[in-house]
């Protein structure tokens, strides 16, 4: 007797054609097919000559805001005339509306009369669904098997109606095995892009072009802050993470940094750490990756394929500097943020803060005569210094946005210890029904055993925007239309007091 072709599906071993008596069977998770294929089509022997030829393989541009752009070149046997081509192993987060498909071999004698995306994948949910009143087996747990009509396969739970009219309720997480008769029709084991071609036939290359969502890259970066707080030596890692679904085998890997305006936003992002070493230092082999102007964005290719594997974090280098002069300063911001006028503001108690901190902040730029001459995009960043014993520990860190070269970028490390600062309203007065007189003390406490600083201060007048300073005894600048800063340093042990007074008028 000829033994009947079943299908056999286990999880991670894939589709298997067997010749064997007996049943499907399928644990309880969803089967993957471990051993990806191009294509349903296999290619022949007698290629034709491509009018535009080259090489297989993958383009991949990966935007920062959770978008990628796929360009994928395959090879396939066409048969002439109408015929099916499946293109398998696409991301499962595709935009199916942004797929564009062409022959390069001969794109004026290929045409496409339909185009589908098939995402009815292979599960023990989709197997039920179409196994609805048919006969399937149960094995639960402890090796009792079940046999019945499939009534409902839902809500955790499978009801089976027996030859003797029995009901039977089995919940799912008792359940061992689910055995089915064949595989359904129409059921996949990975999304498929499916087009129906008319063409010359022969062999010929095809380029797929699609946007998909689960691939995102970052920028992180490493800061090494030498002791003396006056120069840093700088590393970028370019980090990449993939959730799509699909694995993009030695692709040719573009990232574009900016701000590209998309109908909807999809969001990104995860990072891994990198820890420093007190050796840490710029690599001298030629850049991983080059650096170029692209429309109104930055673009960064990097110089050699790249696996990326889905559900896998990468990093690779893209930036390394050595020696970039920085600065580290401290602010004291005592009467905290400041949102614009609207109406002068008479309450006598307003903007009284009690904030004591003094944040502890460094400063660098990007241009050439800084070691540096790199664009930056936006990523997060972290600063190291070194210990007494040579490791390196986290003084702080932030992130950045798209910063070009030549500009300067702050960075807010975290709170100073030692430093403390108090501000205090000493005055305030109605001169007239539309005159105000205000006067502050600003003390700032050194209490370190060494070192001078310099702290900076501003002081947002906020009452109103006509305002003039009276009396002062420090110098200013006036940073903006509603700001001035004091910039004054302490020695260590001491207690520096600022105090100024400010007049407000406005129209009665």
């Amino acid at each position: 007797m000829r033994r009947p072709t079943v299908f056999f599906l286990t999880a991670g071993a894939g589709l298997v054609l067997a010749s064997v008596f007996g049943s499907l069977s399928v644990p309880m998770t969803q089967a993957q097919d471990a051993t990806p294929t191009a294509a349903v089509i296999e290619p022949t022997s007698q290629p034709l000559t491509p009018s535009t030829p080259q090489p297989d393989g993958v383009n991949l541009t990966i935007y920062n805001q959770g978008t990628s752009l796929v360009q994928d070149r395959r090879t396939f046997d066409l048969a002439a005339g109408v015929s099916t081509l499946d293109f398998t192993d696409v991301a499962a987060s595709i935009d199916s509306t942004s797929v564009s498909f062409k022959s390069l071999t001969d794109p004026n004698g290929t045409s496409v009369l339909e185009q589908n995306y098939v995402y009815d994948l292979v599960g023990s949910g989709a197997l039920l669904e179409r196994y609805l009143d048919q006969q399937i087996e149960i094995v639960t747990e402890d090796g009792t098997t079940f046999s019945g009509q499939l009534l409902s396969g839902r809500n955790g739970e499978i009801i089976l109606k027996q030859e003797n009219g029995q009901v039977l309720v089995i919940s799912q997480s008792v359940i061992r095995d689910l055995r089915f008769p064949a595989l359904p029709d129409g059921l996949i084991t990975r999304p498929t892009l499916r087009w129906l071609l008319d063409s010359l036939g022969g062999q010929q290359q095809v380029e797929l072009t699609y946007l998909t969502g689960g691939i995102n890259w970052t920028a992180d970066y490493i800061l090494l802050l030498a002791n003396d707080n006056k120069a840093l030596d700088l590393n970028g890692w370019v980090t990449l993470t993939n959730t799509s679904g699909a694995t993009f085998e030695d692709a040719k890997v573009k990232l574009v940094a900016g701000d590209v305006n998309r109908i909807q936003d999809q969001t990104q992002l995860y990072a891994m750490d990198v820890m420093p070493t007190a050796s840490m230092a710029p690599s001298a082999a030629p850049p991983q990756v080059q650096q170029r102007e692209f429309n109104e964005y930055k673009l960064y290719e990097i110089q050699r394929p790249v696996t990326v594997a889905d559900n896998e974090t990468k990093q690779v280098e893209f930036v390394s500097a050595a020696g970039v002069p920085a600065t580290t300063f401290f602010v004291y911001e005592g009467g905290g943020a400041f949102y614009g006028y609207y109406r002068p503001v008479t309450d006598q108690y307003y903007g009284q803060t009690g904030i004591t901190t003094v944040q502890n902040w460094m400063e660098f730029t990007t241009g050439e005569d800084n070691n540096l001459d790199a664009a930056l995009p936006a990523g997060r960043v972290r600063v190291y210094q070194e210990d007494v014993d040579g490791s390196a520990l986290l003084i702080g860190e932030n992130t950045i946005d798209h910063t070009p070269k030549g500009e300067t970028i702050k960075l807010y490390l975290g709170n100073a210890f030692d430093l403390v600062g108090g501000r205090t309203q000493t005055d305030f007065r109605f001169i007239g029904s539309n005159i105000i007189e205000e006067r502050f003390e600003i003390r700032l406490r050194n209490r370190k055993e060494t070192g001078t600083v310099e702290v900076r201060v501003p002081e947002h007048l906020y009452r109103w925007s006509n305002w003039e300073i009276i009396g002062n005894s420090d110098a200013f600048t006036q940073l903006d239309s509603g700001t001035i800063e004091f910039r004054v340093t302490v020695e260590p042990g001491e207690e520096k007091v600022i105090s100024y007074t400010v007049r407000y008028t406005w129209p009665e």
